[in-house]
């Protein structure tokens, strides 16, 4: 749960939001939210609206996928976050147009092969 919560608190400091500022949010007063950061043992509903609240989703994410989901959510960072040196060049086509399924949709495959 620690993970969880850790998570929690770095969204919120990523937005720029005080405790405090999640009782406007999600409706819980600063007190409840700072119990559910330190040592919360959150009700599901209480983690939706903390979700929303931080413009995120919950997610369950099989053992088994995890590895990719974090890579592809690796590559999106590393792709949002890089040097700002104009647009990507596009790689050279030759024939047919190239397609890159993982790219059109990188959540393609990841909870199983009959999908």
């Amino acid at each position: 749960m620690n993970s969880l919560l850790e998570q929690i608190k770095k969204r919120r400091i990523a937005l720029k939001l005080k405790q405090h500022d999640m009782m406007l949010r999600v409706g819980i007063s600063r007190q409840q939210y700072q119990r559910l950061e330190s040592r919360g043992n959150p009700r599901l509903d209480t983690l939706e609206l903390v979700a929303k609240g931080l413009k995120s989703e919950l997610l369950l994410i099989p053992q088994e996928k995890l590895n990719a989901v974090l890579a592809v959510l690796a590559d999106d960072a590393l792709s949002t976050t890089g040097p700002s040196t104009g647009p990507a060049p596009k790689p050279s086509q030759t024939g047919k147009e190239q397609s890159n399924p993982l790219a059109d949709d990188p959540w393609q495959g990841l909870l199983g092969e009959n999908e």
